[in-house]
């Protein structure tokens, strides 16, 4: 985790960045695409509408990438919720404890072990400190299918 200020009322509001970034270049593209329309006659009016396509295109290729950043953190945020469910009670009382421990990437390496492997496979990849999550992934033996993945 990051060192970040504690969350209040206050400051609990978030400008998604991304979304910013992808929406001004669509913008000022649009912006662009009408101004040269209203000049089609003449070559600055031919290059706005130029310049407006690539920027709208542009932006949606941008948009592609922070809408796949944004879907692949949602479910890193599943993942956490539901493999802490599923650890409750697939582990014995003793490895409770780790629970609240485990990283993301060990929770999604982790995630397609059966419950009878989990509790060593946890044990191993603590005690190892693994954080790859391929290579937590590779240890698995009894590997438990995801079907339901964005």
């Amino acid at each position: 985790m990051t060192n970040r200020a504690p969350q209040s009322f206050d400051n609990h509001t978030v400008i998604p960045m991304g979304l910013v970034k992808v929406a001004l270049p669509i913008f000022v593209g649009v912006i662009c695409s009408i101004v040269g329309l209203f000049m089609v006659k003449s070559i600055a009016g031919l290059c706005l509408i130029g310049t407006g396509a690539v920027l709208i295109g542009g932006g949606a290729i941008a948009g592609l990438v922070v809408c796949r950043g944004y879907s692949t953190k949602l479910q890193d945020r599943i993942i956490r919720m539901e493999m802490g469910i599923r650890l409750e009670k697939a582990l014995p009382t003793d490895l409770h404890s780790v629970i609240p421990n485990l990283t993301i990437p060990q929770l999604v390496g982790l995630r397609f072990a059966s419950d009878a492997e989990m509790p060593d496979l946890i044990r191993k990849v603590v005690a190892e400190k693994i954080e790859d999550r391929k290579a937590i992934k590779k240890m698995v033996k009894d590997w438990q299918g995801d079907y339901a993945r964005v």
